[in-house]
């Protein structure tokens, strides 16, 4: 008689554009092993890609579209506070959220939402990090996966995967590589937290 695998995390992945990593974490959710499950995708854009993809793969995908909530930010994570609710998720990850969060939701999921960031943070915080990291002539860059802080990509790092810089590359070539990593990185990083939670 087999041993019954322990219950697994409830994630929910919010998006805003095409959800290549949000991809990578609901494939690494189908292993017998896997110690969570992507219960939700959410996605303040009603046109991002990684909505499509997220049905196509068996996964609830909703939308809490901003624009509706003009610039009252709290408002819409209300909102979105109340559709994680409906979905009885444990985890956030976020994987290329564009929204900058308010306290009034970090401190929600203070210890609960890990974010992963296209450099080796603590370089980089914020955008544009490709061009960045070759304009300084770093050697290597990467990506990071951290705790979701009040702060810009400041919180606790949960793992880091560094990629070489190339003679020849471009901040298009050098992302291509870099999100290579990041779909190996963040389902491994996701997994050991949820299993020492």
């Amino acid at each position: 008689m087999s041993k019954p695998s322990a219950r697994r995390a409830r994630i929910a992945v919010l998006i805003s554009g095409a959800g290549s990593n949000m991809a990578a974490l609901i494939d690494a959710a189908d292993h017998v092993d896997a110690p969570f499950e992507v219960v939700l995708v959410l996605s303040n854009r009603p046109d991002a890609g990684g909505l499509t993809v997220a049905r196509t793969k068996g996964v609830a995908a909703a939308v809490v579209d901003h624009r509706p909530f003009g610039k009252d930010r709290a408002a819409h994570e209300q909102a979105v506070q109340s559709v994680l609710e409906d979905h009885a998720v444990e985890v956030v990850a976020l994987a290329g959220y564009m929204r900058l969060l308010t306290p009034w939701l970090v401190q929600r999921w203070e210890g609960r939402m890990l974010n992963i960031h296209p450099s080796l943070l603590p370089k980089y915080p914020g955008l544009d990090t490709h061009a960045r990291a070759l304009a300084a002539g770093d050697a290597e860059a990467g990506c990071s996966v951290h705790l979701v802080t009040e702060g810009v990509d400041d919180g606790p790092l949960l793992g880091q995967s560094r990629v070489p810089v190339l003679p020849d590359d471009t901040p298009a070539s050098l992302a291509q590589r870099v999100l290579a990593a990041e779909h190996a990185l963040y389902p491994r990083v996701l997994a050991d937290f949820c299993r020492n939670r």
